[in-house]
């Protein structure tokens, strides 16, 4: 009895050792076919590579796991391939349509290489991604509209390529959770169709420098979380939508260089009351400037170059205390008359002023006293081609990051201050076309890096400007001194 159950015994033992060795054989074999997966995928990506200067695929070899490779992460859980990182590593080749079976993929970042070619038809089948990041390579062809299939996507950012044809905002509208979605400096055409207010999770949408016309379809004020809109250098038209205006979330709008027309809201400054950046130069805007602008109390740059904006600077422009940058040149703003520039006192409550341009408008008067105490963190002045006379105030040489100094055709008279003399980081004067008079003595001294100088058309007296100056002219481009004394 005994023998025969220690025979059963050893039986079952033996049975045991064989099914634990087959499970054992199965679950290696299984991780095996596991790692080929991926493996295989990660390999033909390698093999269209053919430069990689910083050696940044040399880990990709046999000699140790794949989620060991260099820009590769794996999944805790099931050791699967969930990101491709290889970002500013200038290398060079196409995208394996192999990638598209790397079915756990989450996360390919690709930019700043030089990749070429189209984009694989079969990322449309990584149903996990989420972030498709491919911006700053030389990639062609269309965009993907089969990434509509890429249900959980939050970023795609395809810009700094040379994608064309239409964007499929049809097909990619179905991308309920898309937030970002930046497309610039490509040559996409075509218009923006009005689905792409289905985006509605969109926070950022950068479609600047294409080739993209027609007018902002009304839909796109649908967007309640969108806080950058960019789609500057463009051949779009009509008015922007109000609805545009009306969102609350918008710290950056920029449609410069576009054919847009209409008054820019007299409220925006209350209904944009994040806005950070407005860039809508190189348009036909007209009407007067939005006084309410000076609610959006965090505004850092305000461009509105080269429209047909008139009328009078607000007073109280200054109230934005983060201003860095201001340029109203080319408009019709001004009316000739002596408190053009009164609002300007009002700028010297912004400390961070860089860059100044009221060139080529209608502002009479005299230069206040007061343009002295701007920020001294002014890099660029421009007043030119206005109405403008009297003398040049005392002062500026307070600006000594002053780097371009823009006065021409206007009827400004007397002698240049001597504390011109400080403006040691000059690198452009212009004074032609005055009445400018007395002797130029050294003020250009400390000028060393003067490139572009322009004192022609003035009433200057007296002998050689060189004498004592210091100006290296190797440097210097351009020269003009026609008619330049009496």
């Amino acid at each position: 009895m005994w023998g025969f159950r220690s025979s059963t015994l050893a039986s079952i033992f033996l049975l045991l050792l064989v099914a634990m060795n087959f499970s054992v054989s199965h679950v290696s074999a299984a991780k095996h076919f596991q790692d080929e997966t991926d493996r295989l995928p990660l390999l033909e990506f390698k093999k269209q590579i053919y430069d990689d200067p910083f050696g940044v695929l040399n880990s990709w070899n046999h000699s140790q796991h794949h989620c060991q490779w260099e820009g590769v992460t794996c999944g805790t859980r099931h050791q699967r391939v969930i990101a491709l990182t290889l970002r500013h590593k200038q290398l060079s080749g196409t995208i394996s349509p192999h990638a598209g079976n790397l079915s756990f993929m989450r996360f390919i970042q690709l930019t700043d290489n030089q990749f070429h070619g189209e984009i694989p038809q079969e990322f449309g089948r990584l149903l996990r991604l989420r972030v498709l990041n491919l911006s700053s390579n030389a990639l062609s062809g269309k965009i993907p509209a089969n990434l509509t299939y890429c249900s959980e996507m939050i970023n795609i950012s395809l810009a700094g390529n040379n994608l064309e044809g239409k964007i499929p905002i049809d097909q990619l509208s179905n991308l309920k959770k898309l937030e970002i979605f930046y497309l610039g400096l490509n040559n996409l055409t075509g218009e923006i169709p009005s689905s792409i207010g289905n985006l509605s999770s969109l926070i950022g949408l950068a479609l600047e420098y294409n080739n993209l016309e027609g007018s902002l379809p009304l839909e796109m004020g649908l967007f309640k979380r969108l806080s950058i809109f960019s789609a500057a250098e463009n051949k779009l038209s009509g008015i922007i939508p109000a609805s545009i205006f009306n969102s609350s979330a918008i710290t950056v709008i920029s449609v410069a260089d576009n054919y847009f027309h209409g008054n820019l809201p007299i409220n925006m400054g209350l209904t944009l009351p994040n806005l950070k950046q407005l860039a809508v130069a190189g348009n036909n805007f007209s009407g007067n400037f939005p006084t309410s602008i000076t609610n959006a109390s965090g505004l850092e740059s305000i461009d509105l170059s080269e429209n047909k904006v008139a009328g009078q600077v607000p007073a109280n422009l200054g109230d934005l205390t983060n201003l860095q940058f201001l340029n109203l040149e080319r408009n019709l703003f001004g009316g000739n008359s002596t408190g053009d520039l009164d609002f300007i006192a009002s700028l010297t409550n912004c400390s961070d002023l860089s860059v100044f341009s009221l060139s080529t408008n209608n502002f009479g008067g005299n230069i206040p006293k007061v343009m002295a105490n701007l920020s001294n963190q002014l890099t660029a002045l421009y007043l030119g081609d206005n109405q403008l006379s009297g003398t040049i105030p005392q002062g500026f040489g307070n600006f000594v990051n002053l780097i371009r100094l823009s006065l021409e055709e206007n009827y400004l008279s007397g002698v240049i201050p001597r504390d011109f003399g400080k403006l040691q980081n000059l690198q452009l004067l212009v004074f032609d076309n005055n009445d400018l008079s007395g002797q130029i003595f050294s003020i250009l001294c400390n000028a060393t890096g003067l490139y572009h100088l322009d004192l022609s058309f003035n009433l200057f007296e007296g002998g050689n400007i060189f004498d004592n100056v210091k100006i290296r002219l190797v440097v210097l481009c351009l020269l003009k001194l026609e008619s330049l004394y009496t």
